[in-house]
């Protein structure tokens, strides 16, 4: 197998845990959202910890910590929490079909980010892409009566978490170490609170052993994927890695329909074609750009 055939099975495998995540989050769903959240976090950091000190690249993450760039490491933590409790809210409350929406309008949204901040450029194509899916989202505003706000949340939240990660000079797994460990205090604070009884009526760790381990699970359930992402990003062109990732969503949706047995309306059936044709016409332009880019030849 080549170099990047593997890299496109670490992306699949990658996409494939997150839209099967899901599953997770939903056999524990009679945890709380902020607790299992904070097992999240503080079991992720122990899963970073060994990563890097097996890579040897432990002392890393005290060096982002105090350096001049950690205040974005605190605004990344705090907005990637925030999409993860987003998340698991929508799976323990049945709104999965909806976070898939929000995963699959993500690359759209954050093309509008780079817009505003950056000054980045937009194709004629990209527009269409971002006028269908801001139609679909208005069609299913309308249809359902009330605008799909955990979708534009999750594609908020990751979208500008993913501008900030393009400012902070760490490797994927240093960075993401960083900021789970900026989280682990408060995630520590909120797990004493439920267990002692000061807040909540005990925690669900150690109620039973399937509980307790499903709760240790997220944290490899997250780190694991963002390692065969990494892996993945060295090996892959970035047009591949955009038209593999929404597998995630794909999975998601398909989760949440058949499984969990979410309703799927009307409104969902023209809606969610319409943001596969904007995901469509995104995709071939970026693909159209990169041969483009390809095709130039190289000075000197």
């Amino acid at each position: 197998m080549s170099d990047a055939a593997r890299g496109v099975a670490a992306m699949v495998l990658a996409c494939t845990v997150w839209g099967l995540s899901a599953l997770l989050y939903k056999a524990i769903d009679h945890v709380p959202p902020p607790e299992v959240l904070a097992h999240r976090t503080l079991w992720s950091l122990v899963f970073f910890l060994v990563v890097l000190m097996i890579q040897g690249r432990l002392r890393h993450l005290p060096r982002l910590l105090v350096s001049k760039a950690v205040w974005l490491v605190v605004l990344a933590a705090l907005l990637v929490s925030a999409n993860w409790f987003g998340y698991i809210w929508s799976v323990q409350n049945g709104r999965v079909i909806e976070a898939s929406l929000g995963y699959y309008i993500f690359p759209l949204v954050a093309v509008l980010i780079g817009w505003v901040i950056y000054r980045e450029g937009l194709a004629p194509l990209q527009w269409m892409a971002v006028a269908l899916a801001t139609l679909a989202v208005l069609v299913l505003t309308v249809g359902l009566g009330a605008g799909p706000w955990i979708a534009l949340y999750l594609a908020a939240t990751f979208g500008l978490y993913g501008l900030l990660k393009r400012r902070i000079e760490a490797g994927p797994v240093v960075s993401v170490a960083g900021e789970v460990t900026v989280l682990a205090p408060i995630a520590a604070l909120w797990l004493w609170g439920v267990h002692s009884g000061h807040w909540g009526s005990g925690g669900g760790f150690g109620r039973n052993w399937a509980d307790s381990l499903l709760l240790a699970v997220s944290g490899v359930a997250t780190g694991g994927p963002l390692m065969l992402f990494s892996y993945a990003m060295k090996r892959v062109r970035m047009a591949t890695v955009g038209l593999v990732q929404y597998l995630n969503p794909t999975l998601q949706f398909a989760v949440a329909a058949t499984i969990f047995a979410e309703p799927v309306t009307l409104w969902h059936m023209i809606a969610f074609p319409m943001i596969w044709a904007a995901l469509g016409l995104y995709s071939f332009s970026v693909l159209r750009q990169e041969r483009k880019r390809r095709a130039i030849p190289v000075a000197g």
